[in-house]
């Protein structure tokens, strides 16, 4: 079945690296429905991400986590007169809200109890371990497949700026005291997830000064919310002259602008790195706790720095034991696939 909208609901995923990864999707959707208003919900704190793109008609923040932030985004749905609606989540509670929001046509992935709230949609793929993990540019874009669209010929993130969002990023380069042709790199050594998937701090600060010894670079310390002391341990442990963007509260918007202006960056597995992606920009991602197979796509410009323990991937939001997936992983380790990584690019 192929629905026909005329007002086509789209529930962002949550994490800010699955938004990046969905935009396929969110580019799919728009060459199918181009007269259709399109709508799409998604956290407010990842609002940036999307805003300046142009697949949505409008952009519903959203938290349905709380019964007070539930009824918000209900009455909100509801007010908006969706007539169909697709949930890239796949929560139970993501399709509770949109039923509830009186969306006649829901699709999404048939899991998490939910099937009786939709009228259609994929089901995930088992192995004898469970859902089989497959990167989440195919398993968002699987929504559409089985909704019989035209896929793109090739499903790459892409991110937008808007000329307001030029002109503020180019002001704090400006004030960074980067020249245009001065090469610049970025860290990126916070996660959200959790402290499992974090390098440690003092590794961030021996990598600085490796590649402030290489190259004459600047080296961009990108810093998120809760994350300020991750940043003071690298400033002062690092020889290395840091610029540090966390007093200047950069979000996710004016990050991308950032990100885009490097010529490499470093980062944990977490958004960000998707940015890169997203802009081509060289990556060296130190993953931990985390199962490569979901972020096995697009990976041209990228380096996946791993250690492969028999306790991962644990998913685990902090360590039990000594941290040893991102330990074992040493800063001149980084800083030799960075190098062949560059070459490799350039």
């Amino acid at each position: 079945m192929t629905p026909n909208p005329k007002t086509l609901l789209v529930y962002c995923p949550n994490w800010v690296g699955d938004v990046v990864m969905a935009t396929p999707v969110f580019d799919c959707l728009r060459q199918n429905y181009p007269k259709a208003e399109i709508i799409g919900a998604i956290r407010n704190y990842a609002k940036g991400v999307i805003e300046d793109g142009p697949w949505f008609d409008h952009i519903v923040g959203c938290d349905d986590k709380t019964p007070r932030g539930f009824l918000k985004l209900q009455q909100t749905i509801r007010s908006l007169r969706p007539d169909v609606a697709i949930l890239l989540p796949s929560s139970l509670r993501s399709a509770l809200v949109v039923w509830f929001g009186g969306v006649k046509e829901i699709y999404g992935y048939r899991r998490n109890y939910r099937s009786f709230l939709l009228n259609g949609g994929p089901k995930p793929i088992h192995s004898e371990n469970g859902i089989l993990p497959v990167p989440m540019v195919d398993y968002y874009m699987d929504i559409c497949r089985w909704l019989n669209l035209k896929i793109p010929d090739r499903m790459k993130p892409r991110l937008f700026l808007s000329e307001s969002l030029e002109e503020k990023g180019e002001q704090l380069i400006d004030q960074y005291g980067i020249e245009s042709d001065r090469m610049v790199i970025g860290l990126n050594p916070g996660a959200k997830f959790g402290s499992s998937k974090c390098w440690p701090p003092e590794y961030f600060a021996r990598l600085a000064e490796l590649f402030t010894k290489r190259w004459d670079c600047k080296v961009l310390l990108f810093v998120g919310p809760g994350e300020d002391s991750i940043a003071q341990s690298i400033i002062a442990t690092s020889k290395a002259k840091i610029v540090n963007t966390g007093p200047d509260r950069v979000d996710l918007g004016l990050l991308k602008y950032l990100i885009r202006r490097c010529q490499l960056l470093i980062t944990n597995d977490t958004g960000p790195r998707h940015y890169a992606v997203a802009f081509n920009v060289p990556v060296v991602v130190i993953m931990g706790p985390t199962d490569p197979r979901y972020t096995a796509a697009n990976l041209e410009n990228t380096l996946v720095l791993r250690q492969d323990l028999d306790c991962s991937p644990c998913h685990k939001k902090e360590c039990p034991r000594d941290h040893e997936c991102m330990v074992m992983v040493k800063p001149e380790t980084v800083f030799k696939g960075s190098e062949t990584l560059l070459q490799k690019v350039s």
